[in-house]
């Protein structure tokens, strides 16, 4: 319930209930009740929530998609409340009405498929086919020919009549290619060609195809260093990094981990038929980890612990690597009496909002108070930061 619902508690000594709006966009009926003491004073209080209804935090097409007003999450939903990633994302609805080339740079997990994904859901061939191809995922010898097709006859055992390859099949919609480091020199001079030209040669083929596509590749290597190495084309990096995206790992999006444990944990309850909640000293944790496998490595343990824990996933439950890789998570203590732990709770928003923002305007549109309410709590609770500003 938090600072306000356990406030009004303790002031009228009886039950509060209230509504909140959950991280991603759900609506909680929060109860706060509170336990007396021999004495007559409170000694603790209970509280329970009791979801209204769940919806993504971000999707841009939700105008006009009836499914996202039910409790159905969408896979390309893109949950964030970090300031890099909204950038991102206003950059990539900008970018997604021409039809350029886009590299999508990011550590393995990062979620760069989504991305991809996205950008094709928000562009003039959202209409027109999507087709992902993890590069390093099929043998060279393959490759070839999964993207370009093959002639008829073109090797002993090829299907009679020939094979029409992803390229041909992404015609007037978008080829996404996943992994994009791992292709050969070889496949790699094939690939310019369509890209400058928009055409290409089946293997064993004689005659030239069309095709209207547009590529977005993807990368968890560092393309320029390849280059240098000779182990990449110079210019189909070129041709390829016409718009470079960089997705940040999850570990410098430490504001996302809660959110996006909400929003798969909500989506693993549907898959499951399940309604299981996770407590407060697992979630704490869950934040602290580093998180090397980014939004995957996320996915898969909030997976496994809906499948193996009880009702309520608690610190026990945690994978080994995550308790022994995570620094002990030391909360903060407020002292017994309400006005001193309000002060203490209303110090510690202020000095987190200044030490991020630099700028009392800014902290009061992040604290929702008056600028002249926030100049003041800053000279009174940041004396000791520097550039405090004049009220």
């Amino acid at each position: 319930m938090g600072t306000i619902g356990h406030s009004l508690c303790f002031e009228g000594k009886k039950p509060v209930t209230i509504k909140q709006t959950t991280y991603i966009g759900g609506e909680l009926l929060t109860t706060a009740v509170p336990i007396f003491n021999t004495e007559g004073e409170i000694e603790l209080i209970v509280t329970t929530a009791h979801e209204q209804n769940y919806k993504a935090l971000y999707n841009p097409e939700d105008e006009n998609q009836s499914e996202s007003k039910n409790t159905h999450l969408h896979e390309d939903n893109i949950i964030t409340n970090n300031e890099e990633m909204k950038a991102l994302i206003k950059f990539c609805q900008k970018v997604a009405k021409s039809d350029t080339t886009i590299l999508i740079q990011g550590e393995s997990g990062t979620g760069k498929s989504v991305l991809a994904s996205y950008i094709d859901k928000m562009s003039q061939r959202k209409n027109g086919p999507f087709l992902a191809l993890n590069c390093a995922a099929i043998p060279e010898e393959l490759l070839e020919s999964e993207l370009f097709g093959y002639a008829q006859g073109a090797f002993t055992g090829a299907n009679k009549g020939g094979k029409i390859g992803l390229l041909e099949a992404a015609n007037h919609g978008t080829i996404f290619l996943d992994e994009i480091g791992e292709i050969s020199l070889k496949i790699q001079a094939k690939l310019l060609q369509v890209i400058q030209e928009r055409k290409f040669l089946p293997v064993g083929g004689r005659e030239l195809k069309a095709v209207d596509i547009r590529i977005i590749a993807a990368t968890n290597q560092d393309l320029s260093q390849m280059v240098v190495n000779k182990q990449f084309r110079e210019d189909l990096y070129y041709r390829l990094n016409v718009i470079d995206l960089k997705l940040p790992p999850l570990r410098d999006r430490k504001e996302d981990i809660i959110p996006l444990i909400y929003y798969l944990l909500n989506k693993l309850n549907l898959k499951y038929q399940t309604s299981h909640i996770i407590a407060q000293n697992a979630l704490d944790v869950l934040q602290e980890y580093d998180w090397p496998g980014n939004v995957r490595q996320l996915e898969n343990v909030m997976e496994r612990l809906v499948i193996t824990s009880d009702g309520m996933i608690q610190l026990k439950d945690l994978p080994d690597i995550i308790i022994k890789n995570t620094k002990p998570v030391i909360k903060r203590t407020y002292p017994s009496s309400l006005d001193a732990a309000l002060e203490l709770l209303e110090r510690d928003m202020v000095a987190a909002s200044y030490k991020k923002h630099k700028s009392s305007r800014k902290v009061a549109a992040d604290l929702d108070i008056s600028q002249s309410k926030a100049s003041k709590l800053i000279r009174k609770y940041c004396a000791s930061l520097e550039d405090i500003p004049s009220s």
